[in-house]
């Protein structure tokens, strides 16, 4: 394994951090696709500064974006010709139909008014006036071509550009995968797990959804402004400012409402935290809160939290809901006011009828885009904060680079020398100031101490996941800042406490020891681990599947494949963290059993609580407070009668720990 996590609850780690629950939502924060309208929007810290940095990751791919820019304008403005052109087959097909008209009312007055029937007959062999289909079928077939190119020209764009987007996030994710790979351990302490899945995945796949529909949306949206005011004033000035007189009010309304209804958003989503907070804590402590008999407090503090909820919640839907019917009133107005001053320009003869068909279209057409440009705004901010979350972890210092020239041991014996160690996890706390220790080759090393005692610690800076201070830290005499950190890891094994298996086999999970390994070799692991007889018992044998959660094997069965996983490796040096805590005494006599074969022969580090399981140590560390208080094997610390006999003492006789306490 390569990443050793500070085992909970220590106390030594850097410090607290206020973090959110998984699945809590952030208050204040829309996560989604669009906020809505009053709906809170995550804002960056420098929007101008990341947004520079996000237009460096699209340079590369800057000709296409240009191609996408050009086909975006060129298939809008296909589009916003559509109208126009609609309103030329309007005004001839009326044209059409007012000269039939007329026709017959002439000819039917004459009759009425007994006019002389040479008239009469004039007016009867006169042609009859004809709608001009002909003329109608080419400006259909001419509108029919338009859309198809428009349409084309539009997939064309979205094509592209969904290459050009998934191009750039790849990049990035490539980037920000590539520097976790650097980032030293204590940023992974100082972030939950969520935090950082969110900024690889859900910031990602926002950044990815803004790029590839957003930006050529806004492209769209503007040419389309553009392009509708141009041919609106090409038809009426007049009715294209009486149009344009509604977006103030409707800005406006949209502003009054937003602003009420953003503190309402503001509070459901804070109270949604709440919420996903008590049902995350009740169903995680199902047991406790049975046991205790607390169910009925918490279905009550559920309803509080949940009327509270429904309350705020029908508040900011309703104040946005109402948007939408308050513009269209104020649009409705605009058009009856628009088909009056239209009727009279006909009737001037100042435009054709067809133009007011157009311009109403474009009317219709024209709140859209400048809504969706608002909205979009939205989203790129929103786009934008994810983008900063994301060069934030760039932006992280790495750890220190290793040697271009690499020190090499090419057969460890485990000689491990702390000299004059110094180190703390943060510059204004020390923790450790004058570290020293010498572990012989094949010898047992215990640390034991107190929670917080910083034993967990040593193995932090034994595998380098953390860098000392001052002194050093050597294996058979070489300086472990002079190995490449990867080598220096081969050297280790490690069982923990928390025990890890992927989901896949157990042969899988066993040979996850060292490449290559062969059958044999994983049964012969199996076997000295004490896990070969159990694995035979499972209904696929080795080839058995561990589910997700690991919980188709019991944890004893969990330990002891790691066990096996570890004599599998083969390493010089072990560490082992309480491997046994969690387990009943008759699966801890199997995993002692088989942790005694693991450790033969090899320097071990063994992390305990219960003094029990150490009383064969070679060399035992008494830690407190960063610091080693006591060193000697088992019965030499008994006979100091100091802090190690009381701290032993204490677990079988229930002794006074007012010393341990008071230190």
């Amino acid at each position: 394994m390569s990443e050793y996590r500070k085992a909970s609850g220590t106390g030594m780690g850097p410090a607290a951090q206020p973090r959110f629950r998984a699945g809590a939502a952030r208050p204040g924060v829309h996560f989604g696709r669009g906020p809505g309208m009053g709906m809170p929007v995550q804002k960056a810290k420098d929007f101008k500064g990341t947004l520079m940095r996000l237009v460096e990751y699209l340079k590369p791919e800057k000709i296409r974006f240009l191609m996408v820019f050009l086909l975006a304008i060129m298939s809008t403005v296909f589009a916003i010709a559509g109208p126009k052109i609609m309103g030329k087959a309007t005004t001839k097909l009326s044209e059409g139909i007012l000269a039939k008209y007329i026709y017959y009312l002439q000819l039917i007055t004459a009759i009425q008014r007994k006019m002389p029937p040479s008239i009469i007959e004039k007016l009867k062999n006169q042609p009859i006036p004809r709608i001009d289909f002909p003329y109608i079928g080419h400006i259909l077939l001419l509108l029919i071509g338009l859309y198809i190119i428009s349409a084309l020209l539009s997939f064309l764009m979205s094509y592209i550009m969904a290459d050009v987007s998934q191009k750039t996030v790849f990049k990035m994710r490539n980037d920000v995968k590539s520097k976790l790979d650097r980032l030293p351990l204590k940023y992974l302490d100082a972030h939950t797990h969520g935090e950082i899945l969110s900024r690889v995945t859900n910031d990602m796949d926002n950044i990815a959804t803004t790029l590839q529909q957003s930006l050529t949306q806004l492209i769209t949206s503007l040419v389309t402004i553009a392009g509708i005011l141009v041919m609106m004033l090409s038809i009426s000035p007049l009715m294209t400012l009486i149009a344009l007189f509604t977006l103030p009010v409707s800005a406006f309304i949209t502003s009054m409402i937003a602003k009420n209804s953003q503190r309402f958003f503001t509070e459901q989503q804070k109270t949604l935290g709440m919420l996903n907070g008590h049902v995350e804590e009740m169903y995680t402590g199902h047991k406790i809160v049975k046991a205790f008999g607390h169910e009925e407090d918490s279905i009550e503090k559920f309803r509080e939290i949940n009327e509270k909820l429904f309350s705020v919640g029908w508040k900011a839907q309703f104040m946005s809901g109402i948007i939408f019917p308050a513009l269209n009133f104020v649009s409705n107005i605009g058009y009856v006011v628009v088909c009056v001053v239209g009727g009279l320009l006909v009737a001037k003869k100042k435009i054709e009828i067809g133009d007011i068909q157009a311009f109403i279209q474009y009317m219709r057409q024209f709140t859209q885009p400048i809504i969706q440009t608002a909205n979009i705004a939205n989203i790129i901010q929103s786009t934008v904060a994810s983008a900063e979350r994301v060069f934030e972890v760039l932006d992280e210092t790495e750890e220190i680079p290793e040697k271009d020239i690499a020190a090499v041991i090419n057969l460890p014996r485990g000689e491990v020398k702390f000299e004059h160690v110094k180190f703390g996890y943060r510059d204004d706390v020390p923790l450790m100031e004058d570290m020293n220790i010498h572990v012989k080759p094949g010898q047992t090393v215990a640390i034991v101490g107190p929670t917080g005692a910083g034993k967990t610690t040593l193995v932090n800076l034994l595998m380098r996941f953390y860098e000392v201070n001052a002194g050093r830290i050597t294996i058979d005499g070489v300086d472990i800042r002079d190995l490449k950190r990867g080598e220096l890891r081969k050297m280790f094994g490690m069982v923990l406490q928390d025990t890890w298996l992927f989901n896949g086999t157990i042969r899988d999970n066993i040979a996850y020891g060292r490449e290559g390994a062969t059958e044999e070799e994983i049964i012969r692991a199996a076997k000295a681990a004490h896990a070969d007889h159990f694995i035979r018992t499972l209904p696929e044998g080795y080839n058995t599947i561990i589910n997700e959660e690991a919980s188709n094997i019991s944890q004893g069965q969990k330990q002891l494949l790691t066990i096996a996983r570890a004599i599998l490796a083969d390493p010089p040096i072990l560490i082992l963290d309480e491997a046994t805590s969690n387990v009943d005494t008759r699966t801890e006599v199997l995993i002692q059993k088989a942790m005694a074969n693991l450790m033969k022969g090899r320097t071990s580090f063994v992390i305990a609580h219960r003094l029990s399981t150490i009383r064969e140590a070679d060399l035992i560390l008494v830690m407190n407070h960063g610091r080693i208080i006591e060193q000697g094997n088992h019965k030499e610390l008994l006979a100091r009668g100091g802090f190690y006999a009381d701290l032993y003492n204490s677990q079988f006789t229930g002794a006074n720990l007012d010393n341990e306490a008071a230190s």
